[in-house]
């Protein structure tokens, strides 16, 4: 009877070990062939490198090209242009929005009024840091012209 439990247990042993190799999934190739996305994104880096693409830039056409979107369109790139363009006047708020509501447009912008005209100067003075003589200097050529 000993003998008999013995073999029952070995044999359920045996059974238990050759079940979990059978169920185990079969290892990957040593070397995978690439996804499609895989492939993409190697394309996609090489192009953004031959255009020599940085930054900002660089992360728009990576996610068009990715996204397997064709080159960006002219709004696309007009945003681009719109936003640097704001940015670099320190435009906020308000001036911002009518700023870029007329640069998107495509319509010519309107010449500023004298208030305007001094908010724009005003920021750029800001953004380059002047102080002083120099910015009142800055100050009286940027509101005449």
């Amino acid at each position: 009877m000993k003998k008999r439990i013995t073999l029952l247990a070995l044999a359920g042993a045996f059974t238990m070990a050759l079940a979990q190799t059978a169920a185990a999934p079969a290892t990957a190739p040593a070397e995978a062939a690439p996804t499609a996305q895989q492939n993409r994104m190697v394309s996609c880096n090489q192009e953004a490198g031959a255009k020599k693409l940085a930054g900002d830039p660089r992360k728009a056409f990576m996610k068009s090209c990715l996204s397997g979107e064709t080159e960006p369109t002219s709004q696309q790139n007009r945003m681009v242009i719109c936003n640097k363009e704001a940015g670099e006047k320190a435009l906020k708020g308000d001036p911002r929005k009518a700023f870029m509501k007329t640069c998107l447009s495509g319509e010519p912008a309107a010449p500023l009024t004298q208030q305007g005209k001094m908010t724009s100067c005003n920021a750029d003075a800001t953004a380059k840091a002047l102080k002083g003589d120099e910015r009142k200097a800055f100050m009286s050529t940027c509101l005449k012209g």
